[in-house]
């Protein structure tokens, strides 16, 4: 008898930051192994192999659900886009792919420079035994809602700071 295969899960989670451009956004997602201080469950990560801001760079994060290896796939500062593979884990993500992207939006300030982007963070992965593609999606899209607060909130820090704000 064949054994059946389940379909595999695709997903997209969007998020809107309205103070904050594309070049201010990237840093803090091309910085591939800060995910503890962005990440709500991520408390501890770091590089285990490769050099910084390269493709085949390996980092390992550890928080509330258990442990990750993830590799860097592919990273364009250009268009403010990377991927990555989960390659080891214990808790359940098997062939999981996923792609962020950070894109300007089309809302233009009273100076006539675009203001405010979007972050899009992609997936594709084996479904998860005892989860439904939907709450790993509605996982997923808190998750980036909160990273997403987390780098506005750093960046006006930053701002303040310097005397900007």
């Amino acid at each position: 008898m064949a054994e059946e295969t389940q379909p595999t899960w695709k997903g997209k989670a969007m998020a809107v930051l309205k103070r904050s451009t594309p070049d201010q956004i990237w840093p803090f997602i091309e910085e591939f192994c800060n995910l503890d201080r962005l990440f709500p469950d991520i408390h501890t990560c770091y590089r285990v192999e490769g050099s910084p801001g390269q493709p085949g760079l390996v980092r390992h994060c550890i928080g509330k659900f258990g442990w990750v290896n993830e590799k860097l796939l592919t990273i364009d500062p250009t268009n403010w886009s990377l991927s990555y593979q989960v390659l080891e884990n214990n808790f359940g993500l098997n062939n999981y792919v996923a792609t962020l992207k950070v894109l300007p939006t089309a809302t233009m300030g009273d100076d006539g420079k675009p203001e405010g982007c979007e972050i899009e963070w992609s997936f594709i992965t084996d479904p998860i035994q005892g989860m439904k593609l939907e709450d790993f999606v509605s996982y997923i899209d808190n998750t980036l809602q909160f990273m997403a607060n987390k780098m506005e909130d750093a960046l006006n820090a930053q701002m303040q700071r310097s005397g900007v704000l």
